[in-house]
Formats: C-alpha cells, sequence, structure tokens
C-alpha cells in the first residue's frame, strides 16, 4: 500500500504544478493558488509516508 500512496501523492503534486502553471498562464490566481495548494496537500502526505517508512525499520 506504501508505494500506491507515495505514487499517489507524487501525482497530486504533478497535478497540482499544472494548475499552477495554467494558472500563472492565463493570470487565473484563483487556479493558481488551487494548485499550490494541491502541492502543499501532496508533500504532507509525502511527508507522512515518509515518517510511516522510518517506523517500518
Amino acid at each position: 500500500m506504501g508505494l500506491e500512496d507515495k505514487m499517489s501523492n507524487t501525482a497530486e503534486d504533478l497535478q497540482g504544478k499544472a494548475k499552477e502553471a495554467t494558472g500563472k498562464a492565463t493570470d487565473d490566481e484563483r487556479l493558481e493558488a488551487e494548485g499550490k495548494a494541491d502541492q502543499s496537500k501532496a508533500d504532507l502526505k509525502q511527508a507522512g509516508e515518509k515518517v510511516k517508512d522510518a517506523f517500518k525499520d
């Protein structure tokens, strides 16, 4: 399950980056902010996965 979660988090981060870039290109501040929020959420989830991995060993 851990690898699937990590891949999902990476996908969410990439989607956030795409949203942010689209928002910047179209001057859509809401979309840009949404993209940044998605990236932050993915980063937090990824950090949680790293903590879980640290305690598995």
